[in-house]
């Protein structure tokens, strides 16, 4: 067992067993892993991501839990990776049935007790499965996911009046409110601080507004960080009673605009399967499907 240091991470401790090393150290994990998530840098997207974002803003923003990870190694060569950011979900790379199960039971004796799991559908679903062999849980199929990557850009027409515009701080307020409506209406009420949400979002200037003629901001669109050449669309919100207007469709246009003219070399999104409305509505703008991912919540 060996202990090491993580910059911004705090105190680590590695264990490795049967190929997978497993870490709270966030710049070990990221020299080990680093090659392999960028290799495949839309099906990784959530990992890049989420790393990135720890990197840059702190292990704790996501929860005071410390962060998880680990890697599959075989013949001097990464082969899947995992992470965790306590509360949320264990979020793994594609694996074989066999190494699903493999990992579960080393978590479990390790003691570990995720609420479920995020990845694509065969990982998941073989997680799931070896997850309740080793410990007993019910495991429930919460969302299936498509992921999405764009390609000719297209608004969706006809496009509402108005205009796009960068959120500010003299958006806080809104900004708040709506994450927090987002993150019910998708489930996702651990999703994390809303006020530290938006101010990262007004510091990176990474919101797009649409708003009516008037000023009136109806919808908005975000992005994450941009890592090896991807950057993912997020938190596409528009309030309840001002949907079926063309809002959300005209924001994530511009907010799709907005990352290539910065430089994306692919520009990604996730739907929920269960929505057929924002399926369309993508595919319209000119999203191709990738692959899906299926969450599984864990209970019991």
């Amino acid at each position: 067992m060996d202990t090491g240091t993580g910059t911004g991470t705090g105190t680590a401790t590695d264990t490795e067993t049967g190929g997978w090393r497993l870490t709270h150290d966030l710049d070990d994990f990221l020299t080990r892993a680093g090659a392999f998530l960028r290799s495949r840098p839309a099906l990784h997207t959530v990992p890049l991501t989420v790393t990135e974002t720890l990197r840059t803003r702190g292990r704790s923003v996501y929860g005071a839990g410390a962060p998880e990870f680990g890697l599959l190694e075989r013949d001097g060569a990464v082969r899947a990776t995992f992470f965790r950011t306590p509360p949320h979900w264990l979020n793994l790379t594609a694996l074989t049935p066999r190494d699903a199960d493999a990992l579960a039971a080393r978590l479990a004796a390790l003691g570990h007790r995720p609420p479920g799991v995020n990845a694509p559908c065969d990982t998941a679903a073989a997680f799931a499965g070896a997850w309740q062999r080793h410990t007993g849980v019910t495991a429930t199929l919460r969302r299936r996911q498509r992921l999405y990557r764009l390609g000719t850009l297209t608004a969706p027409g006809p496009v509402p009046p108005g205009r796009p515009r960068v959120a500010v701080a003299a958006d806080r307020e809104r900004l708040v409110r709506w994450y927090d409506e987002f993150s019910e209406s998708v489930g996702q009420g651990t999703a994390g601080d809303s006020a530290e949400w938006a101010d990262a979002r007004i510091d990176s200037g990474d919101v797009i507004f649409w708003e009516t003629p008037d000023g009136v901001p109806v919808a908005m669109a975000g992005t994450g960080p941009q890592v090896a050449g991807q950057l993912r669309v997020a938190t596409v919100y528009t309030p309840s009673h001002l949907r079926g207007r063309g809002y959300a469709g005209a924001a994530t246009t511009e907010v799709s605009r907005a990352a290539l003219a910065g430089g994306a070399d692919e520009v990604l999104l996730f739907t929920d399967l269960a929505n057929p409305t924002s399926n369309s509505l993508y595919q319209r703008i000119g999203y191709r499907p990738v692959a899906d991912f299926e969450v599984y919540d864990f209970t019991g």
